[in-house]
């Protein structure tokens, strides 16, 4: 897991960017010790289908490129980042965060998924990060697409994340975007009730400022109705 820990000089810059920007801006609701009441927990949605039954080469936090490979894949460029925390809002370190999603065709990097012939080879489509001492996460992938099946939409665009602690299930929800057309029609989202809860998975995906190729970024903080082990 150094891989991880440690990024290359390339991600470690993109990660301090995004981490030092208002995008990462830490809100009062997930200051340790502010408040004596729970948290908002995120809700648990389903881990689906396609969940990666052969992982990709490379299996690092840049899904958008295998290994040293010179073509990038096709995509809007997303910095997805947040941090896990236990419901009184302390942080969660040495958590394994994954996420999933499919390409910019629609395709996911799954065997019996639809679509294979159109998948993008230049995507990961799958990725992990070891959180910090602060449970940071960071994850440099493209803005998701809705999901397809010879060529009817199935579901809204959305990117899977789990998070993994030792000695505990694991714990797997989903990400969507604000604003989103397709999120009053998906069948998942609307099963979660809770406005509150449903702020947690939905985000705004905001340009990054002073960004020539159009990049955006996302926050999304995991509440996880846990008490880490210090």
């Amino acid at each position: 897991m150094s891989k991880l820990i440690l990024p290359d000089s390339r991600r470690t810059f993109v990660k301090q960017l995004v981490f030092s920007g208002s995008a990462f801006g830490v809100a009062a609701f997930t200051t340790p010790g502010l408040f004596a009441e729970e948290l908002t927990r995120t809700p648990t949605i389903t881990e689906g289908p396609f969940y990666p039954n052969k992982l990709p080469l490379d299996t690092d936090n840049d899904l958008l490129k295998i290994n040293d490979a010179i073509t990038p894949a096709v995509g809007q460029i997303v910095h997805l980042s947040g941090r896990v925390l236990d419901i009184r809002g302390n942080a969660i370190r040495n958590a394994v965060v994954k996420i999933w999603q499919v390409d910019n065709n629609g395709c996911y990097i799954h065997t019996r998924a639809p679509n294979q012939k159109r998948r993008d080879k230049n995507f990961q489509g799958f990725g992990r990060f070891l959180t910090n001492a602060k449970g940071e996460y960071y994850f440099r992938t493209i803005k998701p697409v809705g999901y397809t099946d010879r060529g009817v939409v199935e579901r809204c665009p959305h990117i899977h994340a789990a998070v993994e602690l030792k000695g505990r299930a694991r714990f797997v929800t989903q990400f969507f975007i604000k604003g989103e057309k397709g999120n009053k029609k998906d069948f998942l989202l609307k099963r979660v009730r809770n406005q509150k809860q449903r702020e947690l998975v939905i985000r705004k995906f905001e340009p990054v400022k002073g960004s020539k190729m159009k990049e955006l970024q996302a926050k999304f903080d995991i509440v996880m109705g846990v008490t880490p082990k210090l």
